[in-house]
């Protein structure tokens, strides 16, 4: 929608409207299939804190391997199954963009509270598939810009059980992450950013 007030011209893919299920390869194929490229920037803003009725883990003893393995398709999997799609639809020349939600806990050296190990292990799986195709892209789409990025926390249905975080309306994050995006070269390509533009450590 941010894009959209911007005069950009949006292609929508999202599993309410579409169907489209990252954690089904065949759906993420079938969508990605039919797109015509190039586009200008590929946006993935996906993720789930855990499955449904269920939580975060606080402790080792609270990790199960199925909802973990949910966990990780959707946050991490998903997101890759995407980028798969990225040679193919970006400009070989030219700027483009590709900006991947993940979230600062899943900062390995910013660590300083444990807990959420799915979540946790599931977004640095996801900065550090960001990073790798960053560095292949760069062989073949020499403007591409390609990173990973923290909203902050976000006034929406998915973090409404946490009250004590700080949170920011949805179009202001979508502002915030734009605004980021906008300011980011080829040189700063492969890093991971958040809402503010601040490198996050891996």
């Amino acid at each position: 929608a941010a894009l959209e007030q911007r005069g950009d011209t949006v292609t929508r893919l999202s599993r309410s409207q579409d169907g489209f299920d990252l954690a089904d390869p065949d759906s993420v194929a079938a969508g990605l299939d039919r797109l015509d490229g190039p586009f200008d920037s590929l946006l993935i803003a996906s993720g789930i804190l855990a499955p449904p009725d269920s939580r975060p883990e606080k402790s080792l003893a609270e990790i199960e391997a199925r909802s973990m393995a949910q966990v990780l398709a959707v946050n991490a999997i998903g997101p890759a199954l995407v980028l798969r799609h990225a040679p193919r639809l970006l400009p070989r020349r030219g700027r483009s963009v590709v900006g991947v939600l993940t979230a600062r806990v899943g900062s390995i050296g910013d660590n300083r509270l444990g807990g959420w190990y799915s979540y946790r292990a599931a977004k640095a799986a996801a900065n550090q598939i960001v990073h790798t195709a960053a560095i292949e892209l760069a062989r073949t789409h020499a403007e591409a810009v390609v990173v990973a990025l923290h909203p902050g926390t976000v006034e929406t249905a998915f973090t409404q059980d946490y009250p004590a975080h700080k949170k920011v309306a949805a179009a202001q994050a979508a502002a915030n992450l734009l605004d980021v995006l906008d300011g980011l070269g080829p040189e700063q390509s492969g890093q991971f950013f958040d809402w503010a533009g601040q490198v996050v450590p891996w």
